[in-house]
């Protein structure tokens, strides 16, 4: 098959075609999904990424049921920040060294065996925070090894031409879920309770499974690649971004956003308290729906994402309007208010996503695409776990609302630091258009 000869590196061409015209040249850009090999493995996120944000809102609405406190849920974050690093950054290093679709199988079976864990805790109602806690760190260690790999395939499944809207796609779709799942789980919370919200992301979980086992092979392309996966290769990646400006500095941009930016350990709180005149279910899952709403938007408006070549720009602008956005939402006392807000950050943050992520996949070779993989999804995942630290213990000490319109301030003043001292970033054009 065509999809399984460039999986392994043979030739991926992009067909010449016309491009579209009118308003048609707004809508997403769906080349990626003519690549069999693609195509499989973006229909599965579009299943498992409902299942996996019933999870993610299933976590701290139980802790804060057990504890009362958005303090508790960054304190849990925190625990599964620290082996999200510690085999993220080893998974990247991991998948530069083994076939990365054999890798994929046993990480994904992992994450499936921990979320009915999951399901076991809520449905023996254990009520501990502790056993959460190790769940969650188990989880995301699981995830640490599989998303570099993961990630790092795209570029072996897709012409350089249309890495951008690979990446498009990916994130809308991964988005269209964090929508349904949140509101989904506001729905079956009264009805089912949280236990079964867990035994739903684990079924969705064999479908990726499926998925990645019907992928072609994917191993090293180079013998540049390493032998093995130790610290003196995983060390060898960060010398690797450290001495690439635009890496590093589309990194700096990420953690700038997310730690300082994204509030969700207040939703909890803030549904609770200042919107729950609206029904404290119903707006929990309206806060965690609102970013990936916007989001979707921007994806499915992306057609112009492709042909744009500033993407260092793109970055600093989105990123700039998504902590404007932010200190818009820390001032809306009501719901609906706040929702907008919360969804034109998304759309921001869905831009920024996009080409932060094409730059990825274009300045770093297949042999260190996997360990610049690793930090990219330590950053991306790890800055809001962090983020959940700061602006729960924030959020308890001066108020939620204060805490994040604080938040956009720093993430506003931050962006504007780093494109002053970085032109290298802010002038970068994409080498693929």
């Amino acid at each position: 098959m065509y999809g399984e000869q460039t999986a392994v590196g043979t030739d991926i061409t992009a067909e010449p075609e016309q491009q579209p015209r009118g308003w048609r040249r707004f809508l997403m850009d769906t080349r990626p999904l003519r690549r069999p090999a693609y195509r499989r493995l973006w229909a599965s996120s579009a299943v498992t990424a409902v299942g996996s944000q019933l999870t993610a809102v299933a976590v701290p609405k139980q802790i804060y049921d057990i504890t009362g406190s958005s303090a508790w849920i960054g304190y849990a974050s925190i625990a599964g920040l620290v082996p999200l690093v510690i085999f993220g950054l080893w998974g990247g290093t991991v998948a530069d060294s083994v076939d990365r679709r054999k890798l994929m199988l046993v990480t994904n079976g992992g994450i499936a065996v921990t979320a009915v864990a999951f399901w076991v805790q809520a449905f023996a109602g254990f009520d501990s925070v502790w056993v959460l806690m190790v769940l969650l760190a188990l989880q995301q260690s699981f995830f640490g090894m599989n998303a570099p790999a993961r990630n790092a395939a795209i570029a072996r499944l897709v012409p350089a031409g249309e890495l951008t809207a690979a990446q498009a796609l990916g994130a809308t779709v991964f988005q269209t879920g964090a929508i349904a799942g949140p509101l989904l789980a506001g729905v079956l919370i009264p009805v089912i309770g949280l236990a079964e919200l867990y035994l739903i992301d684990a079924i969705a979980l064999v479908v990726t499974l499926w998925a990645v086992w019907k992928l072609p092979a994917l191993p090293p392309l180079s013998d540049a690649a390493p032998k093995r996966a130790g610290l003196r290769e995983t060390l060898a990646g960060f010398k690797y971004a450290a001495a690439n400006t635009v890496l590093l500095m589309s990194f700096v941009a990420d953690i700038i956003a997310m730690v300082f930016g994204m509030p969700r350990a207040l939703f909890p709180e803030l549904a609770a308290t200042t919107y729950a005149g609206h029904g404290e279910g119903f707006a929990l899952g309206l806060l965690f729906a609102a970013i990936p709403l916007g989001a979707v938007l921007g994806g499915l408006l992306s057609g112009t994402f492709s042909r744009a070549r500033r993407h260092g720009l793109m970055v600093i602008v989105s990123i700039a309007a998504f902590g404007v956005a932010v200190i818009g939402f820390g001032m809306s006392p009501n719901l609906w208010w706040a929702v907008a807000f919360l969804a034109l950050s998304g759309l921001a943050d869905m831009v920024s996503a996009v080409f932060r992520g094409a730059i990825l996949q274009e300045a770093a070779t297949d042999e260190m695409r996997g360990r610049m993989q690793g930090v990219f999804v330590v950053v991306v995942v790890g800055g809001p776990r962090l983020a959940d630290l700061v602006h729960g213990v924030a959020g308890s000490a001066a108020g939620p609302r204060a805490a994040v319109a604080g938040g956009g301030v720093l993430v506003v003043v931050a962006i504007g630091i780093l494109a002053l001292l970085a032109p290298t970033f802010r002038t970068y054009r994409s080498p693929g258009n």
